[in-house]
């Protein structure tokens, strides 16, 4: 049975990762907009990954006798000033996120929750995933700088990225 505590900080990261799919999902409607379709696959990709994470703490909540309750998602950033700063933002929100999982986690130590923790090791784990990939993008587009050709190249890869889900 998971404490009212706990299910009510549960319920906020359900929230932070529906929210971190419309953020991506912003960031795929820019890429779009500048004509790079492989970067918006990446971060449409992305968006699914989110909520698969979502769904993942949901069916949790559920398992563990809680309630799961929605609020308003928070509006992303619609304008961009680059690709870099895409990544860069992107980087940035995902060292946030895992600073948020970190932060449960103390949570579920502190009020001995073993199921949970257990949980949140899978996150936490993913999460040094998710880091290394928006900084190794990043550092791509930083070396690619204004070269077309570059850019090109890493927008082909892009394009085939699809979502593998999780075992459960």
């Amino acid at each position: 049975m998971i404490s009212k505590n706990m299910n009510e900080k549960i319920n906020e990261q359900i929230q932070h990762e529906l929210y971190s799919g419309h953020f991506y999902l912003s960031m795929a409607a820019y890429c779009s907009s500048i004509n790079l379709d492989g970067f918006a696959n990446f971060f449409i990709e992305q968006e699914k990954e989110e909520r698969v994470h979502a769904m993942k703490f949901y069916h949790y909540v559920n398992e563990q006798g809680g309630t799961v309750k929605f609020t308003g998602i928070e509006q992303p950033q619609t304008e961009f000033e680059s690709l870099e700063n895409v990544f860069e933002l992107s980087w940035k929100h995902e060292q946030k996120v895992t600073k948020l999982l970190n932060e449960l986690m103390d949570v579920a130590v502190q009020e001995k929750d073993y199921a949970t923790q257990g949980l949140l090791q899978w996150y936490i784990a993913e999460q040094v995933e998710e880091e290394a990939t928006m900084l190794n993008i990043l550092n791509q587009v930083k070396m690619i700088g204004d070269s077309g050709h570059g850019l090109l190249m890493l927008d082909r890869e892009l394009s085939q990225r699809t979502l593998t889900e999780p075992d459960a």
